[in-house]
């Protein structure tokens, strides 16, 4: 998010998309011909999202580089740059307006612990920068601001489906710390909640969970929920408003500090449903 609060960006480099349709019809077996970046940028002017899959011929990986189509995410020392050249997608509309410009993240705290998600330990998340800085640089639109980032990975040996139900998560800052939450329904039933708050030289801490803080649903009817000291949160603005998936700004008072949260949720019954499946090639395209 940025300093002034008015702007946010979300970048996900995927391979292996886990919400591709197309993926999925393949069977998962080769993920690396299914890769794209996802660039979700919001705001009062210039709100664009991309994310335009490609097959292997298109991407190139090395230790420090994942290049996808014409766009990059690369190590340079310490700073992660990420060089974005995409079309973005409007539904209903033809025209595909450009998205270029660089995004430069530089983590403040690295944490070298990652996480298993389930018992069976099919699924993993590392928060590799709990807290970072970002410099945002964008020709197309023409934007430039800086802000507070973070940088986190996951991956699985499953279908992210197979293994969940739902999944609620949020990130905020707290001071010189962060803190993450998550907590969702296993597939199997099963429910999980972990808050998680990361010290100034990036070691976790499990925290007692907050208590449960209600959020109003999404115009798509999508739930919501988060924890918060005294159960109470607030949704200041909803970026990302789609059948299966939500992504907001979120105010609340965790573990005694004021924050504003990137908030997500995620319901993998919605994305399974051949309607939403039938729905996706339209907001995911698949190039060459």
């Amino acid at each position: 998010m940025s300093d002034c609060g008015a702007f946010g960006l979300t970048i996900i480099g995927f391979t292996g998309s886990v919400f591709s349709p197309y993926y999925k019809r393949s069977g998962r077996s080769d993920p690396v011909d299914h890769s794209c970046l996802n660039v979700a940028l919001y705001g009062p002017r210039g709100a664009r999202w991309t994310m335009t899959e490609r097959g292997r011929n298109s991407v190139e990986r090395s230790r420090d580089t994942l290049a996808i189509g014409d766009s990059s995410m690369r190590w340079l020392g310490d700073k992660l740059v990420i060089d974005i050249e995409e079309r973005a997608i409007w539904l209903g509309c033809p025209v595909r307006p450009v998205v270029r410009g660089q995004v430069v993240v530089e983590p403040e705290v690295w944490s070298g612990q990652s996480f298993a998600l389930d018992p069976a330990r099919n699924h993993h998340w590392r928060s590799m920068a709990p807290r970072a800085r970002v410099r945002v640089e964008m020709e197309r639109p023409e934007l430039s601001w800086r802000g507070s980032g973070y940088l986190d990975g996951n991956w699985g040996s499953e279908p992210i489906e197979d293994g969940f139900a739902d999944w609620h998560w949020s990130r905020a800052h707290l001071g010189k710390e962060a803190a993450v939450l998550y907590e969702g329904v296993r597939r199997d039933g099963s429910r999980f909640a972990t808050a998680l708050r990361f010290d100034g030289s990036g070691r976790a801490h499990e925290e007692e969970l907050p208590l449960g803080a209600p959020l109003p649903p999404t115009r798509w009817l999508m739930g919501r929920r988060t924890r918060a000291d005294r159960g109470h949160a607030r949704v200041v603005r909803t970026w990302e408003d789609s059948p299966f998936y939500a992504r907001s700004a979120v105010a609340s008072r965790l573990f005694g500090k004021d924050v504003l949260a990137v908030h997500e949720s995620l319901s993998l019954d919605r994305f399974k449903s051949p309607i939403v499946q039938w729905m996706l090639p339209y907001k995911m395209p698949r190039r060459p």
